[in-house]
């Protein structure tokens, strides 16, 4: 059986596992590692879920995500109502600045805007307004804003890179300008580079992470 195979079924083991997705409406295809999904799903929480699962599986090298995300005929969300609904629940989430977050929705694709303090701020508005019924797709434009005294970056986020038992650290190395953050070197895993860059973001001053790690099966 061919790698690209194994891959494939390796990948729709894990939808059928994840608990959040219908994988009988989603196909897979896999090519030298790189793995393309389509079909389609009935809302955008259920696609997020499905290319976090394919991103779980040892093998993945790259990911094309063609799903489509097609509302039940009995959903009927308007624009408006769709950003009314997103701004009630930004209001609602304490983690959010007040009225940090804009919202502006297009045919059910809606687009964050502003600033905040944390990079965990910005995550957060994301994750309330993917959940809402008529949300086809998000852009998450907000910006984290820029801090005084970012000269120690680079030794912070190597200091918590080196406290985690997750991973070899000394394989990553870590570059800042300012709070442009960059990671390179190598990682084990999908998910000890996604730890890699979670742990850059905690960082005080980080305004923009450039995860450039290459994952070595």
């Amino acid at each position: 059986m061919s790698q690209d195979k194994i891959l494939r079924d390796d990948v729709l083991a894990e939808l059928d596992w994840e608990p959040r997705v219908n994988a009988s409406h989603i196909g897979v295809s896999a090519n030298a590692g790189v793995v393309t999904l389509t079909g389609h799903v009935e809302n955008y929480t259920e696609k997020s879920a499905a290319e976090a699962a394919t991103w779980r599986v040892k093998g993945v090298k790259g990911l094309a995500e063609e799903i489509i995300v097609r509302l039940p005929n009995s959903i009927n969300r308007s624009d408006e109502d769709i950003a009314e609904a997103a701004v009630s629940r930004l209001s609602w989430d304490v983690s959010i600045p007040k009225n940090s977050v804009s919202v502006r929705v297009e045919k059910g694709w809606l687009t964050l805007t502003g600033e905040v303090q944390w990079h965990y701020q910005k995550q957060a508005a994301e994750s309330d307004v993917s959940a809402l019924w008529g949300v086809i797709g998000v852009s998450n434009e907000t910006t984290v804003k820029s801090r005084i005294n970012t000269t120690d970056i680079s030794n912070s986020i190597r200091k918590a890179l080196h406290r985690s038992w997750l991973f070899d650290a000394d394989t990553i190395t870590v570059k800042a300008d300012g709070g442009q953050v960059k990671l390179g070197g190598t990682a084990t895993s999908w998910h000890d580079k996604e730890v890699a860059e979670s742990t850059a973001w905690l960082a005080k001053g980080a305004t923009a992470v450039e995860n450039n790690i290459t994952v070595v099966f």
